[in-house]
Protein backbone atom coordinates (compact mmCIF):
# COMPACT_ATOMS: atom_id res chain seq x y z
CA UNK A 1 0.00 0.00 0.00
CA UNK A 2 1.09 3.54 -0.18
CA UNK A 3 0.85 6.30 2.18
CA UNK A 4 -0.78 9.28 1.11
CA UNK A 5 -0.48 12.35 3.13
CA UNK A 6 -3.18 15.19 3.09
CA UNK A 7 -2.80 18.24 2.30
CA UNK A 8 -4.24 19.69 6.10
CA UNK A 9 -1.46 17.30 7.65
CA UNK A 10 0.74 18.59 5.33
CA UNK A 11 0.11 22.50 6.62
CA UNK A 12 -0.27 21.25 10.31
CA UNK A 13 3.16 19.50 10.07
CA UNK A 14 3.16 18.86 5.49
CA UNK A 15 27.90 -8.90 -10.95
CA UNK A 16 24.26 -9.50 -11.50
CA UNK A 17 23.79 -7.01 -8.93
CA UNK A 18 21.36 -3.98 -9.87
CA UNK A 19 21.64 -4.76 -13.85
CA UNK A 20 19.08 -3.69 -16.03
CA UNK A 21 -2.16 12.75 2.35
CA UNK A 22 -1.01 9.44 4.14
CA UNK A 23 -2.44 7.02 2.39
CA UNK A 24 -0.86 3.27 1.66
CA UNK A 25 1.36 3.40 -1.40
CA UNK A 26 0.13 2.11 -4.70
CA UNK A 27 0.44 1.31 -8.75
CA UNK A 28 2.67 3.46 -10.75
CA UNK A 29 0.73 6.45 -12.55
CA UNK A 30 1.53 7.22 -16.37
CA UNK A 31 3.90 4.83 -16.35
CA UNK A 32 4.26 1.78 -18.95
CA UNK A 33 4.74 -2.30 -18.79
CA UNK A 34 8.35 -3.37 -17.50
CA UNK A 35 10.59 -5.55 -19.81
CA UNK A 36 9.90 -8.45 -18.20
CA UNK A 37 12.60 -9.49 -15.53
CA UNK A 38 14.52 -6.31 -15.97
CA UNK A 39 13.75 -5.48 -12.32
CA UNK A 40 15.32 -8.65 -11.74
CA UNK A 41 15.26 -7.40 -7.45
CA UNK A 42 11.65 -6.33 -7.43
CA UNK A 43 9.49 -8.75 -5.19
CA UNK A 44 5.64 -8.96 -4.60
CA UNK A 45 4.62 -8.86 -1.10
CA UNK A 46 1.53 -10.61 -0.65
CA UNK A 47 -0.80 -11.16 2.83
CA UNK A 48 -3.25 -14.50 3.15
CA UNK A 49 -6.92 -13.36 3.26
CA UNK A 50 -9.48 -16.60 3.86
CA UNK A 51 -6.49 -18.89 2.51
CA UNK A 52 -5.61 -16.79 -0.74
CA UNK A 53 -2.61 -14.14 -1.22
CA UNK A 54 -3.16 -11.09 -1.94
CA UNK A 55 -0.37 -8.29 -3.51
CA UNK A 56 -0.05 -5.19 -1.46
CA UNK A 57 3.24 -3.83 -1.43
CA UNK A 58 6.42 -4.08 -3.82
CA UNK A 59 10.13 -4.84 -2.04
CA UNK A 60 13.56 -5.08 -3.08
CA UNK A 61 15.35 -8.92 -2.43
CA UNK A 62 19.04 -7.46 -1.19
CA UNK A 63 20.32 -10.78 -0.22
CA UNK A 64 19.30 -14.23 -1.17
CA UNK A 65 17.12 -15.10 2.17
CA UNK A 66 15.73 -10.73 3.12
CA UNK A 67 13.49 -7.79 1.50
CA UNK A 68 13.65 -4.51 2.45
CA UNK A 69 10.21 -2.48 1.63
CA UNK A 70 8.13 -0.20 3.72
CA UNK A 71 7.29 0.06 7.43
CA UNK A 72 4.01 0.63 6.70
CA UNK A 73 3.42 -2.32 4.72
CA UNK A 74 4.15 -4.91 7.77
CA UNK A 75 0.96 -5.65 10.05
CA UNK A 76 2.39 -8.28 13.21
CA UNK A 77 -1.41 -9.55 12.77
CA UNK A 78 -1.34 -10.85 9.05
CA UNK A 79 0.83 -14.03 7.32
CA UNK A 80 3.09 -12.98 4.69
CA UNK A 81 4.81 -14.98 1.86
CA UNK A 82 6.89 -13.62 -0.94
CA UNK A 83 6.77 -13.83 -4.82
CA UNK A 84 10.10 -13.23 -6.50
CA UNK A 85 10.42 -13.65 -10.70
CA UNK A 86 6.62 -11.83 -10.93
CA UNK A 87 5.96 -10.06 -13.89
CA UNK A 88 1.99 -10.79 -14.54
CA UNK A 89 0.48 -11.31 -11.93
CA UNK A 90 -2.54 -12.68 -13.92
CA UNK A 91 -0.26 -15.42 -15.35
CA UNK A 92 1.68 -18.46 -14.22
CA UNK A 93 4.77 -17.68 -16.43
CA UNK A 94 7.38 -20.30 -14.28
CA UNK A 95 9.88 -18.00 -13.04
CA UNK A 96 7.79 -17.38 -10.12
CA UNK A 97 9.51 -17.93 -6.27
CA UNK A 98 6.35 -18.39 -3.91
CA UNK A 99 8.42 -17.94 -0.49
CA UNK A 100 6.61 -17.80 2.82
CA UNK A 101 7.37 -15.53 6.27
CA UNK A 102 7.59 -16.90 9.39
CA UNK A 103 5.78 -14.81 11.59
CA UNK A 104 9.28 -14.02 13.98
CA UNK A 105 11.10 -12.67 10.82
CA UNK A 106 9.29 -9.39 10.16
CA UNK A 107 11.76 -6.37 11.21
CA UNK A 108 10.17 -2.98 11.32
CA UNK A 109 12.36 0.20 12.21
CA UNK A 110 12.56 0.75 15.75
CA UNK A 111 11.41 4.29 15.29
CA UNK A 112 9.06 3.66 12.67
CA UNK A 113 5.52 5.49 14.51
CA UNK A 114 2.25 4.05 11.57
CA UNK A 115 0.56 7.62 13.11
CA UNK A 116 3.37 9.87 11.61
CA UNK A 117 4.65 8.73 8.28
CA UNK A 118 6.14 11.94 8.01
CA UNK A 119 8.12 11.29 10.99
CA UNK A 120 10.39 9.13 8.86
CA UNK A 121 12.10 5.55 9.42
CA UNK A 122 9.16 3.69 7.01
CA UNK A 123 11.63 0.70 6.39
CA UNK A 124 11.16 -2.48 7.36
CA UNK A 125 13.54 -5.92 6.43
CA UNK A 126 11.65 -9.38 6.04
CA UNK A 127 13.41 -12.12 6.02
CA UNK A 128 12.20 -15.08 3.80
CA UNK A 129 11.85 -18.98 5.59
CA UNK A 130 14.43 -20.05 2.61
CA UNK A 131 16.84 -18.15 0.58
CA UNK A 132 15.92 -17.69 -3.67
CA UNK A 133 16.92 -18.97 -6.30
CA UNK A 134 19.37 -16.93 -8.07
CA UNK A 135 19.56 -16.37 -12.03
CA UNK A 136 19.27 -14.33 -14.70
CA UNK A 137 15.21 -14.02 -13.28
CA UNK A 138 15.62 -13.12 -9.71
CA UNK A 139 18.65 -11.50 -9.16
CA UNK A 140 19.98 -8.73 -5.90
CA UNK A 141 19.51 -5.55 -5.80
CA UNK A 142 22.51 -3.16 -5.32
CA UNK A 143 22.25 -0.72 -2.62
CA UNK A 144 24.06 2.54 -2.47
CA UNK A 145 27.09 3.85 -0.30
CA UNK A 146 25.98 4.56 3.63
CA UNK A 147 25.04 8.64 3.07
CA UNK A 148 25.15 8.91 -0.61
CA UNK A 149 22.83 11.64 -2.03
CA UNK A 150 21.51 11.67 -5.31
CA UNK A 151 21.85 15.02 -7.24
CA UNK A 152 18.64 16.61 -8.45
CA UNK A 153 17.39 15.90 -11.94
CA UNK A 154 19.13 12.23 -11.45
CA UNK A 155 16.72 9.89 -13.57
CA UNK A 156 15.50 7.32 -11.64
CA UNK A 157 12.63 4.89 -12.07
CA UNK A 158 9.88 3.61 -9.63
CA UNK A 159 8.49 -0.01 -10.34
CA UNK A 160 5.76 -1.73 -9.11
CA UNK A 161 2.01 -2.94 -9.03
CA UNK A 162 0.55 0.07 -7.52
CA UNK A 163 -2.91 1.21 -8.59
CA UNK A 164 -2.86 2.97 -12.45
CA UNK A 165 -4.11 6.26 -11.29
CA UNK A 166 -6.04 7.60 -8.14
CA UNK A 167 -8.19 5.15 -6.90
CA UNK A 168 -7.45 3.22 -10.18
CA UNK A 169 -7.29 -0.69 -10.67
CA UNK A 170 -4.23 -2.53 -10.09
CA UNK A 171 -2.53 -3.52 -13.64
CA UNK A 172 -1.52 -7.01 -14.33
CA UNK A 173 2.26 -6.33 -15.44
CA UNK A 174 4.80 -4.92 -13.61
CA UNK A 175 5.17 -1.32 -14.68
CA UNK A 176 8.16 1.63 -14.27
CA UNK A 177 8.22 5.21 -14.79
CA UNK A 178 10.82 7.40 -15.17
CA UNK A 179 10.71 9.74 -11.87
CA UNK A 180 13.80 12.43 -12.02
CA UNK A 181 15.18 13.15 -8.25
CA UNK A 182 13.96 16.71 -6.41
CA UNK A 183 16.34 17.06 -4.33
CA UNK A 184 15.78 18.32 -0.78
CA UNK A 185 16.64 21.82 -1.15
CA UNK A 186 13.32 21.94 -3.78
CA UNK A 187 11.34 19.48 -2.28
CA UNK A 188 11.44 21.00 1.03
CA UNK A 189 9.89 23.91 0.14
CA UNK A 190 6.86 25.23 1.63
CA UNK A 191 4.63 25.03 -1.57
CA UNK A 192 6.11 21.04 -2.11
CA UNK A 193 6.29 18.91 1.09
CA UNK A 194 7.81 21.93 3.24
CA UNK A 195 8.09 20.16 6.73
CA UNK A 196 7.16 16.98 6.05
CA UNK A 197 10.04 16.04 4.20
CA UNK A 198 13.10 15.02 6.19
CA UNK A 199 16.50 14.42 5.43
CA UNK A 200 16.50 10.71 5.13
CA UNK A 201 13.94 10.97 2.23
CA UNK A 202 14.16 11.53 -1.10
CA UNK A 203 12.01 12.85 -3.68
CA UNK A 204 11.31 11.80 -6.81
CA UNK A 205 8.52 12.99 -10.00
CA UNK A 206 6.38 15.79 -9.14
CA UNK A 207 4.76 15.72 -12.72
CA UNK A 208 1.89 13.32 -14.51
CA UNK A 209 4.29 10.19 -13.11
CA UNK A 210 4.21 8.64 -9.92
CA UNK A 211 4.06 5.92 -7.47
CA UNK A 212 0.46 5.08 -6.08
CA UNK A 213 -1.29 2.37 -3.71
CA UNK A 214 0.11 -0.96 -4.13
CA UNK A 215 3.61 0.32 -4.85
CA UNK A 216 4.72 0.90 -1.14
CA UNK A 217 7.75 -0.53 -0.16
CA UNK A 218 9.06 -1.12 -3.82
CA UNK A 219 12.14 0.72 -5.36
CA UNK A 220 13.83 3.78 -6.67
CA UNK A 221 16.32 2.38 -9.19
CA UNK A 222 18.65 4.92 -10.04
CA UNK A 223 21.76 4.79 -12.60
CA UNK A 224 25.03 3.87 -10.96
CA UNK A 225 28.80 5.23 -12.27
CA UNK A 226 29.26 1.90 -14.05
CA UNK A 227 25.99 1.45 -16.10
CA UNK A 228 23.87 -0.55 -12.97
CA UNK A 229 21.37 0.20 -11.22
CA UNK A 230 21.24 0.65 -7.17
CA UNK A 231 18.22 0.80 -5.10
CA UNK A 232 18.16 3.98 -3.63
CA UNK A 233 14.54 4.39 -2.23
CA UNK A 234 11.64 2.60 -0.95
CA UNK A 235 8.90 3.78 -1.77
CA UNK A 236 6.53 5.73 0.82
CA UNK A 237 3.94 8.27 0.38
CA UNK A 238 2.14 10.78 -1.97
CA UNK A 239 -0.31 13.46 -1.74
CA UNK A 240 -3.61 13.02 -0.49
CA UNK A 241 -4.71 15.16 -3.17
CA UNK A 242 -3.87 12.52 -5.64
CA UNK A 243 -0.43 10.15 -6.72
CA UNK A 244 0.37 12.50 -9.74
CA UNK A 245 -0.17 16.55 -7.68
CA UNK A 246 2.03 18.75 -8.71
CA UNK A 247 4.58 19.95 -6.65
CA UNK A 248 3.95 16.80 -4.28
CA UNK A 249 6.61 14.03 -6.18
CA UNK A 250 6.53 10.56 -4.33
CA UNK A 251 8.52 10.23 -1.18
CA UNK A 252 10.73 7.56 -0.82
CA UNK A 253 12.59 6.02 2.20
CA UNK A 254 16.18 7.09 1.33
CA UNK A 255 18.29 3.85 2.03
CA UNK A 256 21.41 5.16 1.81
CA UNK A 257 20.46 6.49 5.65
CA UNK A 258 19.37 3.40 6.42
CA UNK A 259 22.58 1.56 5.42
CA UNK A 260 23.71 1.02 8.77
CA UNK A 261 20.78 -0.64 10.57
CA UNK A 262 20.17 -2.71 7.67
CA UNK A 263 23.34 -4.70 7.64
CA UNK A 264 22.85 -4.34 11.74
CA UNK A 265 19.60 -6.04 11.72
CA UNK A 266 20.67 -9.22 8.87
CA UNK A 267 23.77 -9.94 10.91
CA UNK A 268 22.07 -10.50 14.53
CA UNK A 269 19.43 -12.49 13.19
Amino acid sequence: MLRLLSFLLFVALASGFGQTSYSLSSRVVHGEDAVPYSWSWQVSLQYEKDGTFHHTCGGSLIAPDWVVTAGHCISSSLTYQVVLGEYDRSEKEGPEQEIPVNAGDLFVHPLWNSSCVACGNDIALVKLSHSAQLGDKVQLASLPPAGDILPNGTPCYISGWGRLYTKGPLPDKLQQALLPVVDYKHCSKWDWWGAALKKTMVCAGGGIRSGCNGDSGGPLNCPAADGSFQVHGVTSFVSGFGCNTRKKPTVFTRVSAFIDWIDETIASH
